[in-house]
C-alpha cells in the first residue's frame, strides 16, 4: 500500500485512511487527487480569493494546499478525522476551515477543487449551492476516476454553472473544468426527498446524500419487521442515514431512549428532521451525534444497538466499517444487551459475529438478508 502522496513542487505527504488500525487496504489518496495538484502547478488562480475544496477524501488535497487556508466542505465525519490525523503526521498545523455539507458556501471563490462525489442528487445540490456563490473570477476544477464521468455529468455542471469541457485521461482519471457563466441565474438548491413510510403516517424526508433516498432500503424494511416493542433502555441505530429505525423504535418502545448515529452530517440532519415531523413528543428521548461508529462513546452504556451496516467508505468497498461497528457496538453494550443487524446474506456476517462475541443467533431470513442477533455476555 502506497502511503506517500508525492508534491508538484517537490517533498510528498504521508496519507492514511482513518483509522489507520482498520485492515481496509485502502489507499488514502487516488489519481485524481494528483491530477488535479499537478494541473494546479501549471495554471494560475486568484490566490486573494477563497480557495474551496469540497468531498477531499483523507486530506490530500488540503494538506497539499494548506498554506491557502482553505475552506474544506464534507459531508463525511470520517473524512474530518482522516484530515485532522494525516495533518498531525506530516507536522502541519490546521490553516483551513472545516464546513460541514449542510453551512454557507463561502461568497465569491476564487478557485474550487472538487472531487465528484458517489452519487448525481449531491453533485446535483452542491453544483447548485455553488452556482449562488459563484463570483465572476470562480473557476472550478473538479476529479474523478475516468469511468466516473460520462456525459450526463457534464451536462450537470453545463446546467447549473457554465461552459464546460473535460482533460485527457491519465492514469485512468479524468478533470473537469468548468467556468461559471456571470450571466447565469443561480440556481434553487433541490428540494429534499420525501415519500410516506409505509404502514404509518409518517413522511421520510431525506437530504441529498443519503443512501437509499428515494425509497425505503429493502434490508431496513425487513428489520422493521422485527423490531422489539415496550422494552425500556438505550438504545442505538447506528449508521442510522434517515433514521427510520430509531424512529419507529421510539415510537414502538415508549419507555426507552435512542442514539441516532452516523459519519454523514446529511443523515443525522435527515434523522432529526425526521423525528421532528413525525414524533415530536419523543424528542427529549432522542439524541444525535454525527461519529465514526462509537467512537468516544462510553463502554456499558447501552442495552440494545441497531445496525444496517454500509459495505463502502466514500466511493470504496470495503467490510471493515461493518467490523469497527461490531467491534464498538460490543464495547458500548451492557453485559446482556444486544445486537440486532440485518445484512445481505452472501456477506457472512454470521462468523464475524460468533468470532467476536461468542454466540450470533439466526432472528429471520429471507431470500436477499438475514437478520442476526448477538448478546453480549459476561
Amino acid at each position: 500500500m502506497n502511503h506517500h502522496f508525492p508534491l508538484p513542487q517537490g517533498g510528498e505527504l504521508i496519507l492514511h485512511r482513518y483509522p489507520r488500525h482498520a485492515q481496509h487496504g485502502l489507499q488514502a489518496w487516488d489519481a485524481a487527487d494528483e491530477y488535479i495538484m499537478n494541473e494546479l502547478a501549471t495554471q494560475e488562480w486568484s490566490r486573494e480569493a477563497p480557495l474551496l475544496i469540497v468531498n477531499d477524501g483523507c486530506g490530500a488535497l488540503t494538506l497539499a494546499l494548506h498554506q491557502h487556508s482553505p475552506y474544506v466542505m464534507t459531508d463525511s465525519r470520517v473524512a474530518e478525522l482522516a484530515l485532522n490525523a494525516n495533518a498531525l503526521d506530516n507536522g502541519l498545523e490546521p490553516t483551513w476551515q472545516l464546513l460541514d455539507s449542510l453551512a454557507p458556501w463561502p461568497e465569491q471563490p476564487g478557485l474550487v477543487l472538487l472531487k465528484l462525489p458517489k452519487t448525481n442528487a449531491m453533485l446535483e445540490y452542491q453544483l447548485a449551492a455553488l452556482s449562488r456563490v459563484a463570483g465572476p473570477q470562480t473557476r472550478l476544477i473538479a476529479g474523478a476516476k475516468a469511468k466516473d464521468i460520462h456525459g450526463s455529468t457534464l451536462k450537470l455542471f453545463e446546467q447549473y454553472l457554465g461552459p464546460t469541457h473535460t482533460s485527457l485521461a491519465w492514469k485512468k482519471a479524468r478533470l473537469i473544468f468548468c467556468a461559471p457563466d456571470p450571466a447565469k441565474a443561480p440556481a434553487p438548491l433541490p428540494p429534499l426527498l420525501a415519500w410516506p413510510l409505509e404502514g404509518t403516517g409518517f413522511t421520510i424526508y431525506n437530504h441529498a446524500n443519503l443512501f437509499s433516498r428515494a425509497s425505503l432500503d429493502i434490508g431496513a424494511r425487513f428489520l422493521l419487521e422485527h423490531l422489539p416493542a415496550d422494552r425500556p433502555g438505550r438504545m442505538i441505530d447506528l449508521g442510522c442515514g434517515n433514521g427510520v429505525l430509531g424512529l419507529m423504535a421510539l415510537a414502538r418502545n415508549p419507555q426507552a431512549q435512542v442514539s441516532f448515529v452516523d459519519e454523514s452530517h446529511m443523515a443525522v440532519a435527515s434523522a432529526r428532521m425526521n423525528l421532528e415531523r413525525n414524533l415530536p413528543a419523543a424528542e427529549p428521548r432522542a439524541r444525535f451525534m454525527v461519529n465514526n461508529c462509537l467512537e468516544g462513546m462510553a463502554p456499558d452504556s447501552a442495552d440494545l444497538v441497531l445496525c444496517n451496516p454500509p459495505f463502502h467508505q466514500q466511493q470504496a468497498i470495503t467490510d471493515h466499517i461493518a467490523w469497527q461497528m461490531f467491534v464498538d457496538a460490543k464495547r458500548v453494550l451492557r453485559r446482556g444487551g444486544e445486537l440486532l443487524l440485518v445484512a445481505n446474506r452472501h456477506l457472512d456476517y454470521h462468523q464475524k459475529l460468533k468470532r467476536l462475541f461468542g454466540n450470533q443467533r439466526v432472528v429471520a431470513s429471507n431470500r436477499k438478508f438475514v437478520i442476526l442477533r448477538a448478546i453480549k455476555t459476561p
